[in-house]
């Protein structure tokens, strides 16, 4: 009961944060909606707001996993606080920061969705979909690029895993040995489940086979 009644808070408080964001966003007051990002993240997660911005999502995750259980409730409500500053940064054209607040709230959503989270205050799903949208025009870096290819192959979508791959391949940020047991992995799924992902066995056999130095199959 009580557990319950904590989430429910917590529901209600970021609902109440996140409508509070927004109708500063609407009047204009992009400045105050960032000071109250701020104050948020420094009350909410006994981090300060600097020291969130500057701890990679991996720290990140270290610092929110109390007795080895990781706190995704929290995570994703920093997850979604840093989505609403990169929407801010965005309207007030500071394209630098919103773009490294969109990278950080993506990196959290993927390592939530590879968590398994339950949904608290966003669908980790939904939310990857529209900070890939919202990051499309640019290049990401290749840590973004190597949680993506994960992501990937744990949702199905071995289409776009394999894509990712030959980019990480081609920039020599992915070993040869790697991408060799990802398309492994791949061949243990059915048929059925490779059609569905874009990528048909055949050509994940062709795809291993061309790697240079694989071993057969």
């Amino acid at each position: 009961m009580f557990q319950r009644d904590y989430f429910m808070r917590m529901i209600e408080q970021m609902t109440e944060a996140v409508g509070q964001i927004l109708n500063l966003r609407r009047e204009r007051k992009h400045e105050d909606a960032l000071l109250y990002i701020d104050e948020l993240l420094d009350k909410k997660f006994r981090l300060s707001s600097k020291l969130i911005r500057s701890l990679s999502d991996e720290d990140l995750m270290k610092m929110m996993t109390t007795n080895g259980i990781l706190e995704t409730d929290h995570l994703q409500a920093i997850a979604l606080l840093m989505k609403q500053e990169a929407e801010v940064n965005a309207e007030l054209e500071r394209e630098d920061e919103s773009f490294f607040a969109y990278l950080k709230s993506l990196h959290l959503f993927v390592r939530l969705a590879l968590a398994g989270a339950e949904p608290t205050f966003a669908e980790p799903r939904e939310m990857i979909k529209e900070l890939q949208d919202k990051l499309l025009p640019y290049e990401l870096p290749m840590k973004s690029k190597r949680l993506l290819l994960e992501w990937n192959v744990e949702e199905g979508r071995f289409d776009s895993a394999e894509n990712l791959m030959h980019e990480l391949l081609e920039d020599n940020a992915l070993g040869l040995a790697e991408a060799e047991a990802i398309y492994r992995r791949m061949l243990l799924q059915t048929d059925s489940a490779l059609e569905a992902g874009g990528l048909p066995r055949e050509e994940i056999m062709l795809g291993l086979e061309s790697l240079p130095g694989h071993h057969n199959v």
